[in-house]
């Protein structure tokens, strides 16, 4: 059992970087990636945690493309640290989702909520914040009765205190992992929200761009719609990759290793990564 696609406190998931890693090893995984959102910051605790535990480690991030009308998430996976363009690239994505927090923050102020963001991210581990932490401390400050009432009437796109995440253009994103020396692979295609038309038409797209693959297995997918992703896919010419999304107890739905309905991911996807 593996899983290509997992977060840790370094975005917004729950537990440590290593932490994640003794864990991916009580359930039985031989290998997993550490796919943050827009930071590598994680990845060397994680490498050296996993090192110690015999567990085989891919280096990942993944990365928001501009893309309408859905969202569009890539992974970068299996490059090589320091990562050096690829760095750069993320910790500008990171300073920009700073600027962005601090903005939401200022209109919590129109709430009342008086609160410093500096304090509030050195409070929360110094790790990257995101609309899920804005979201637990309205819900805290009772401004909100839970996280998904806040995201419905403030913090989701369309809402009075929704902030527009910059995003990265897809060729740099390619250019910056291949220079790293990893693969990128289409994040849950699902989330892109076209048609299946439009979907093969795009993998064609990426193909030519050089696009290494797609992320067939998700969770929050049906199984015959995974299915007909890596049919697609394989059809294209493009890697199938199987990730769980896990982030932790805040979304128990997406299970360390597992994918739509409890299935194991199983390690023949790690031919994906193969050279």
């Amino acid at each position: 059992m593996i899983d290509l696609h997992t977060h840790s406190t370094a975005s917004d998931g729950a537990l440590s970087p290593a932490a994640l890693m003794h864990k991916a090893v009580e359930e039985g995984l031989s290998a997993i990636a550490l796919t943050d959102h827009d930071t590598l910051d994680g990845l060397p605790e994680a490498k050296e945690a996993a090192g110690g535990l015999g567990l085989r480690f891919v280096p990942g991030v993944e990365i928001e493309i501009a893309f309408s009308p859905g969202e569009f998430h890539l992974l970068g996976l299996d490059f090589s640290l320091p990562a050096g363009s690829l760095a750069e690239a993320a910790g500008e994505l990171a300073e920009s989702r700073n600027q962005r927090n601090r903005l939401m923050f200022d209109k919590l102020g129109e709430l009342g909520l008086d609160v410093d963001y500096d304090e509030f991210r050195a409070a929360s581990g110094g790790g990257m914040i995101g609309r899920p932490h804005i979201a637990e401390l309205m819900v805290t400050h009772r401004l909100a009765r839970n996280k998904q009432d806040a995201f419905d009437r403030y913090l989701a796109k369309g809402r009075p205190f929704y902030v527009q995440k910059a995003c990265m253009d897809l060729e740099r994103a390619l250019r910056v992992i291949k220079e790293a020396g990893g693969l990128a692979f289409v994040a849950h295609p699902l989330s892109l929200f076209v048609s299946w038309t439009r979907m093969r038409s795009l993998m064609t797209e990426w193909k030519a761009m050089g696009m290494d693959g797609i992320e067939a297995w998700h969770p929050l997918a049906r199984t015959v719609d995974c299915e007909r992703l890596e049919a697609m896919g394989r059809a294209e010419g493009l890697r199938i990759s199987a990730g769980s999304d896990f982030h932790g107890p805040s979304r128990p739905e997406r299970r360390l290793g597992r994918g739509p309905g409890g299935r194991i991911i199983e390690d023949s996807y790690l031919d994906a990564l193969a050279r």
